[in-house]
């Protein structure tokens, strides 16, 4: 069961923090009963409540961490709260049941562009983070500056195909250490457009696929460097910028060949009801159920 808010936000070229938590609220509990009805599951078989914590927008994570609660509460269940940050590495397990950590991760969404160690002992550590804009975010603004709607990187997805990657030459992201940067291509981009004026679809084209074929490269020049310096059998690439083919596509070529590489369907990279529940199981498993009742928080990292 999907429900998605795009339609709402697109005539604001982003998401409006208000009409998010509304829309939260009108449609989580009609989404839940859906998804029970859909899964012929009764409330009985239930046996706990999974929720995201954070991170996230303070007013969508409130609506769901307080519904979550008041159903434990109101049958009696536990419940976990989990990071959706880390669920984007957990939700490689719903692919691969069988898989275990030390794992190399790349978490890449919206808000987040984040390289990550899961370790033997269960914990993940950050290695690297990004500096600035994170890439969806730079795909989004990139999207932006190209006139493309929104959500924009599906758009710059879409459009790319029809172009070439090595008409323009943008520069590579670098920060130091395994730390990400994304300002600069867009920036690149910007000054790029403004000097054409009026595009030709075919500029519009291979400019998108030089874009994107930046930001790529630059996320995956810092997978390498990693495994690199401490090799692990897996790597896994999860988180919204997931769905993008190029970075699926340039990911099984450059990295299957440095480890077991997973990257769990599109339809489990974006924030999804599935990857919160492995998250709570693997939580589970580590330290139980949360005592209630706890509250969001915005800035969570990866426990």
């Amino acid at each position: 069961m999907i429900r998605s808010q795009d339609a709402l936000h697109a005539p604001f070229g982003g998401v409006v923090p208000e009409i998010a938590a509304r829309a939260h609220l009108q449609t989580l509990i009609p989404v839940v009963e859906r998804a029970l009805e859909t899964a012929s599951t009764r409330w009985e078989q239930v046996d706990a409540v999974a929720v995201t914590r954070g991170p996230g927008l303070v007013g969508c994570l409130l609506v769901g961490v307080n519904i979550a609660q008041a159903i434990a509460w109101a049958r009696r269940l536990p419940v976990i709260g989990v990071s959706h940050l880390a669920a984007h590495i957990y939700a490689a397990q719903l692919a691969e049941p069988d898989l275990k950590p030390p794992v190399l991760g790349l978490v890449v969404s919206g808000g987040h562009s984040d390289l990550i160690r899961w370790q033997a002992d269960g914990s993940i550590a950050v290695i690297g983070r990004t500096r600035d804009d994170a890439a969806g975010e730079a795909f989004d603004k990139g999207a932006r500056i190209l006139g493309l709607p929104f959500p924009g990187g599906p758009a710059i997805d879409k459009l790319a195909a029809d172009g070439n990657p090595k008409a323009v030459n943008f520069p590579r992201p670098r920060a130091p250490g395994l730390d990400f940067s994304f300002s600069g291509v867009k920036t690149a981009l910007l000054y790029d457009v403004r000097k054409r004026g009026e595009l030709s679809p075919r500029q519009r084209a291979d400019l998108a696929a030089s874009y994107q074929e930046a930001i790529v490269d630059a996320l995956l020049q810092r997978v390498e460097a990693a495994q690199a310096e401490q090799p692990v059998p897996t790597i896994v690439v999860g988180g919204g910028v997931a769905r993008n083919r190029r970075l699926r596509q340039a990911a099984q070529e450059r990295l299957g060949s440095l480890a077991h590489l997973v990257i769990p369907a599109p339809e489990l990279c974006t924030d999804n009801a599935a990857m919160i529940g492995a998250a709570a199981l693997v939580e589970w498993e580590r330290r139980g159920p949360d005592p209630a009742p706890f509250d969001a928080d915005p800035s969570l990292g990866f426990s």
